[in-house]
């Protein structure tokens, strides 16, 4: 039988394991407060002892938790995501769609630009290691050149890291030849990851 009292849901055997105090139920009849300790009749469940078992329980529970902590999740939830990146010469900003991926400690990415003018989508696995993921995704437009709406673009291999926790990471954008035919070379951004 479930008790639930002041949003604390036991059991009957969790209680008496635990607390070493069982409580009676409404199919138990009227109980005398003075066999809790506590004074006059009350009808059902005993509404005081209630609520000190789950101090106890919780208090417990609290405290196993703290000698068993379980090893943190550092695996993405699959959703939608807003890629902030800080910096970056480019009028978009991303929609990330994450979602399972068929290799191990991997996610998939399907990226979106906000407008959809002038840009190109991209996907890749985002593998995960260490704590941090990272995705390597060759752009036909990831360097801007003069005017940001309407100038020459160049392709570039992004490569994205950041960590599984925080969401934070630094994104590399690589070329080969710059704008106007200047040399290669690389630029760094950090870059930021938020739930939509």
């Amino acid at each position: 039988m479930w008790h639930v009292t002041e949003s604390c849901c036991l059991t009957d055997d969790l209680v008496t394991v635990i607390a070493g105090i069982p409580i009676p139920t409404q199919r138990e009849g009227p109980r005398r407060r003075s066999e809790f300790g506590l004074g006059s009749t009350v009808m059902g469940t005993v509404v005081a002892r209630s609520s000190a078992v789950c101090a106890v329980v919780l208090a417990a529970m609290t405290i196993i938790g703290s000698f068993h902590a379980p090893t943190a999740n550092a695996e993405m939830k699959y959703g939608n995501y807003e890629l902030r990146v800080t910096g970056r010469y480019d009028f978009h900003t991303w929609a990330w769609a994450v979602s399972r991926c068929r290799a191990a400690d991997c996610i998939q990415i399907n990226a979106i630009p906000m407008p959809v003018a002038r840009a190109f989508e991209y996907s890749g696995n985002a593998q995960l290691k260490d704590g941090r993921y990272t995705l390597t995704v060759d752009v036909p437009d990831g360097l801007r050149c003069g005017n940001v709406y309407y100038g020459s673009t160049v392709p570039t291999r992004d490569v994205y890291s950041w960590d599984a926790a925080t969401l934070q990471g630094t994104l590399t954008s690589s070329f080969s030849a710059g704008c106007d035919h200047s040399p290669g070379g690389v630029f760094t951004y950090p870059f930021t990851l938020a739930r939509m």
